[in-house]
């Protein structure tokens, strides 16, 4: 059931579906101004991209595509082909950048993101293929986890848009110490609108029944920007939107790993990822001095 009420973020798998997509975030949720996403599962079908004025990333989940697309002024049709990956606890994903006013559309086999933002200032075209997307191991012990920063500033020129992906593996926590983007502090905090994706799956390396439901959970909780209230079990295809708050932590049962798409984007003059950590969980980040990295990492092809 979709929660819609001040301090309700939280939307179950399917509950946003809209126009041949499973979900889709975008303006039309009170509130929500900066970001999107969109998701399909696709079976040898295909979805339009339909030329607006948002700036877009093509993230395969599962499965390959190609995308058709025809840029804003140029009346030629150009595609690029996704290999994409078996699931999103397989290493990193090759994905396509696609400016503002591009029309396209998606078509292959498998599950596909699609993250947003709106902006009317245009940049190229980019395709980054899996080997190129940056991997970094994040926290230490049972705060391990394992990022694929193929769209942030380092690696992709855009406007707005911010996107990474996370995955955490069992009994982990990550997006921790709670930590907040909601106000434009110059070389200190950023304003980000934050949208989180989930998907849930049996740890690597265990076998279990088909009865078996992956889940994690996901806490966000109010700030001085305004009130907001989130403890959810997450399952695969489940949606949080995170306007403002502390964030944080987002924690992987025993036996099931934990991923997440997060897209941010904000009305700050530079695109630029700072937070500030909740002063009462700040002090955690010291106590990962001299732990090792969780040998499960990385997840690979």
């Amino acid at each position: 059931m979709a929660h819609t009420t001040s301090g309700e973020w939280f939307y179950e798998r399917t509950s946003l579906a809209r126009d041949g997509w499973e979900t889709v975030v975008d303006g039309a949720i009170v509130g929500w101004q900066y970001t999107g996403i969109r998701v399909a599962e696709l079976a040898g079908t295909s979805v339009p991209l339909e030329a607006a004025a948002v700036e877009r990333i093509v993230v395969p989940l599962s499965g390959s595509f190609t995308v058709t697309f025809q840029l804003d002024g140029d009346p030629g049709t150009h595609t690029q082909v996704l290999a994409g990956r078996k699931s999103v606890f397989h290493g990193p994903t090759d994905v396509l950048y696609l400016p503002t006013g591009t029309d396209a559309e998606i078509s292959g086999t498998g599950r596909v993101a699609v993250a947003e933002a709106p902006t009317n200032k245009k940049f190229p075209v980019a395709y980054i293929a899996a080997e190129g997307v940056p991997v970094e191991l994040r926290g230490a012990g049972r705060s391990s986890r394992q990022v694929h920063n193929f769209g942030t500033p380092q690696a992709l020129a855009a406007d707005r848009l911010i996107v990474c992906e996370v995955i955490t593996p069992a009994e982990n926590w990550s997006s921790y110490p709670p930590h907040k983007h909601d106000e434009h502090i110059p070389g200190h905090e950023s304003h980000l609108e934050e949208i989180y994706y989930f998907e849930t799956a049996t740890s690597k390396g265990l076998d279990s029944p088909t009865s078996a439901e992956p889940f994690g959970y996901m806490r966000t909780y109010a700030s001085a920007a305004g009130p907001i209230d989130t403890l959810e079990e997450v399952h695969s295809g489940d949606v949080a939107l995170v306007p403002h708050g502390w964030h944080g932590p987002c924690v992987a049962a025993p036996g099931y790993d934990l991923y997440y798409l997060n897209v941010m984007a904000g009305p700050d003059p530079d695109r630029v990822w700072q937070i500030s950590d909740d002063p009462a969980h700040a002090w955690i980040r010291e106590t990962w001095n001299g732990q090792e990295i969780d040998p499960r990492l990385p997840y690979t092809a």
